[in-house]
């Protein structure tokens, strides 16, 4: 008789603390129920991208003295860097540099230990196309600046929406 009462009592709190878990779920479900909608119309609204983003890397050819630190940090090896050597200035001379983004990863190790800041990232993230052959950048490529978010007039960004009027 005591192992009933017992199992009954178990089951009772195992409904309550159940019904609890139901209850705190729902309230949560609730309260996201009055939040305004996020949906992008992408091609044509674009999120501003932050300080930190880390998008296609930007390459000036002047600045770089082919010391292929960015080639050593890479994790897979990836800037390729042709050079040659001058031997009458016993200099380094660039010849190319190119960048295949199809497999970079974006890490940045070769903006970061660049001894003479020839790389940088951009908020350029729109790389797609459909010939991954056409994502191997040369340094030509590479030293075009990318258009601005904001200085893109054919699009609208967040902050200038209509829908986000706050009051």
């Amino acid at each position: 008789m005591f192992f009933m009462v017992t199992g009954f009592m178990n089951y009772g709190q195992q409904t309550v603390r159940a019904a609890r878990y139901i209850g705190q779920s729902f309230m949560i479900t609730l309260s996201h129920a009055n939040r305004l909608p996020v949906t992008i119309q992408y091609p044509y609204e674009k999120l501003i991208t932050s300080e930190r983003f880390r998008g296609r890397i930007h390459f000036e050819f002047d600045k770089c003295i082919a010391c292929e630190v960015c080639v050593r940090v890479c994790p897979i090896d990836l800037p390729v860097v042709d050079w040659k050597l001058e031997t009458n200035i016993r200099k380094k001379r660039l010849l190319n540099y190119s960048i295949d983004f199809g497999v970079c990863i974006f890490c940045g190790n070769c903006v970061e230990y660049c001894p003479t800041n020839c790389l940088s990232m951009t908020e350029e993230y729109e790389l797609s196309t459909y010939d991954r052959h056409e994502l191997n950048y040369n340094q030509i490529a590479l030293g075009r600046l990318p258009m601005s978010v904001i200085d893109d007039y054919t699009i609208r960004t967040i902050l200038n929406s209509p829908q986000l009027k706050f009051k």
